[in-house]
């Protein structure tokens, strides 16, 4: 996925309520920014961060500007834009470039399921079972090397595993796929002391068949592309 626009860079003043975030650009002058991330951004927000904007002249947007991403001292990136995973993804599904998700005929986004929710990705295929694939957009990284899921307590993501177990018990294949927007990352775990009831969850769903993906991202300030596999270490 190629931005739309060239990226420029900028330092982050601050991030409030959940979707604006003050910026300095570099000839010194102060924008407001959009985050297309309502999570927690654990870890993600300190002042003086050096952060890559989109800029745009669409009339209809109030903003001009969208923080896309992060750039780690050494030169590693972090993407910001929860909403990246499900298209980066979309296009590898479809072409069949997702080693153990390949091979389906039909891959449609957001099928209603459960209760109330709807599935990422629905695959089907003549005389295969049909598969579910739930998508997790990871960031988190409190040691080196390491990313977690999730940032903050996440009621919704334990629902979730909850829909992807019924699933399987109903005959189907069911995924839980991590998708980790951090180029400094080796392997992929649960943070389980910051929402113990979802890796709860997930231990619950593991046990009732659930499946278990972890993908990492090459990420530029010129695309985001999907990655190669990440080893996930159950905690």
């Amino acid at each position: 996925m190629r931005f739309e626009t060239p990226l420029i860079p900028a330092r982050l003043l601050r991030r409030y309520k959940r979707f604006l975030a003050d910026c300095r650009l570099e000839d010194g002058s102060e924008i407001t920014a959009h985050v297309a991330n309502p999570g927690s951004m654990l870890g993600m927000a300190e002042p003086e961060t050096r952060i890559w904007l989109e800029p745009n002249d669409d009339p209809k947007r109030k903003l001009k500007y969208a923080w896309r991403l992060i750039e780690h001292e050494g030169g590693a990136f972090t993407g910001v834009d929860t909403g990246v995973p499900n298209r980066v993804l979309r296009a590898a599904l479809e072409a069949g470039q997702v080693a153990g998700l390949e091979g389906y005929e039909s891959v449609r986004p957001e099928v209603k399921y459960g209760v109330k929710s709807r599935i990422d990705f629905l695959l089907t295929g003549a005389a295969r079972r049909d598969c579910y694939v739930e998508v997790k957009s990871v960031t988190l990284s409190r040691r080196p090397g390491r990313a977690e899921f999730p940032d903050s307590v996440t009621a919704r993501g334990a629902k979730h595993l909850a829909e992807l177990s019924a699933m399987v018990a109903q005959g189907h294949r069911a995924v839980m796929l991590y998708l980790v927007q951090r180029t400094d990352a080796e392997e992929v775990t649960l943070a389980a002391d910051i929402d113990p009831t979802y890796a709860a969850a997930f231990a619950a769903a593991r046990t009732a068949g659930v499946e278990v993906l972890a993908l990492g991202c090459r990420i530029t300030p010129e695309e985001i592309t999907l990655g190669a596999p990440l080893p996930f270490r159950a905690p």
